[in-house]
């Protein structure tokens, strides 16, 4: 199947030109995002962000505490490799201050800005939501303590500096990203950033590391499953399958020291793909899906950019070239 062909079937989750009232097209890019090396992912600077969640097995609940990977984590670091491409291929400068953004950028089209000079506020179109580890936090997160530094031949006993919390490198985080009435060009540019994407969380320039395996491309009139639906099914399926869903086998699951990655990611697709039989969303096939993938090169996102930069001046200007309302005048009687 060519581009083209792709491209119309995926046209129920597309729009042909940017609008400005919602309509319910929605693509789903379907992730496993793979830890590589340790990275931080904490609010307070100090602590792993965790949460405490259930499952039901056929002889009681099970409560776990997984590594949560905030969908701000995910969506900032994305948005700063989105502007660092446009500006290397279509030389269009941005930047990730919210009140500086260039508005009629392809990547502030897409996922937003604050009102610029025409008061114009325009609200993201790319959909995250926080992603959490399949396994429990306390095999996945690690303490690293290192000493004050010193170049002294001799010196006295130093104070210990506490590192953050660090999650370790194989942490796995299932996730969906959603696009809302996007134009092919900018499922081009989400794919390829999601692709050359591969740092997350703080400290980036170190640690990080994060590999991120494209499992699906869907489409259709609603959203899907939550991600951490997705995480928690991939530990039911993981437990059903040694054994039985029961308590002691779902706790080898969450209390695992490795996962089989290969495995998690047919079971993450499986998981999905079960949940949206009974939703209006539908899916490319595998070899479709692979193709579209292969096909967004650095040659195909700058088409695309080029594309979709005309298209969000036209947008701006359509917006500003609609008279603004009268305020209804009213009389005292």
């Amino acid at each position: 199947m060519s581009i083209e062909d792709i491209k119309k079937k995926l046209a129920a989750g597309l729009v042909e030109k940017l609008i400005n009232e919602p309509s319910a097209h929605y693509i789903h890019i379907l992730l496993l995002r793979e830890l590589q090396s340790s990275a931080i992912f904490t609010t307070n600077g100090q602590d792993a962000d965790i949460t405490t969640v259930g499952i039901s097995t056929c002889d009681g609940l099970v409560d776990y505490s997984p590594v949560m990977m905030f969908k701000r984590k995910q969506t900032g670091s994305d948005r700063r490799k989105g502007k660092e491409l446009q500006r290397n291929l279509i030389n269009v400068q941005d930047t990730m201050d919210v009140n500086k953004m260039n508005q009629e950028s392809p990547e502030s089209m897409l996922y937003g800005s604050a009102a610029g000079d025409e008061a114009i506020s325009v609200t993201s179109r790319v959909m995250y939501d926080t992603a959490y580890s399949i396994r429990d936090s306390s095999v996945l997160v690690e303490e690293k303590f290192q000493n004050a530094p010193g170049d002294a031949f001799a010196k006295g006993a130093t104070t210990a500096i506490r590192e953050p919390d660090f999650i370790m490198p194989g942490t796995l985080f299932p996730c969906v990203v959603t696009l809302r009435d996007a134009t092919f060009e900018e499922l081009v540019f989400v794919i390829g950033i999601t692709k050359m994407n591969k740092r997350y969380g703080a400290a980036t320039s170190r640690i990080g590391r994060m590999e991120n395996h494209i499992l699906g491309i869907y489409f259709g009139l609603e959203e899907g499953p939550a991600n951490l639906y997705l995480s928690q099914e991939v530990a039911r399926r993981l437990a059903s399958n040694d054994g039985g869903l029961n308590t002691e086998n779902l706790n080898k699951v969450l209390y695992s020291p490795v996962l089989d990655t290969e495995k998690v990611k047919l079971l993450v697709k499986k998981s999905f793909d079960d949940e949206i039989g009974i939703l209006n969303i539908k899916a490319l096939e595998d070899a479709e899906a692979k193709e579209l993938v292969d096909y967004v090169t650095e040659e195909s996102m700058k088409k695309a950019l080029e594309t979709q930069k005309t298209k969000a001046s036209e947008f701006f200007k359509s917006v500003n070239e609609k008279p603004k309302s009268k305020k209804r005048e009213t009389t005292n009687e």
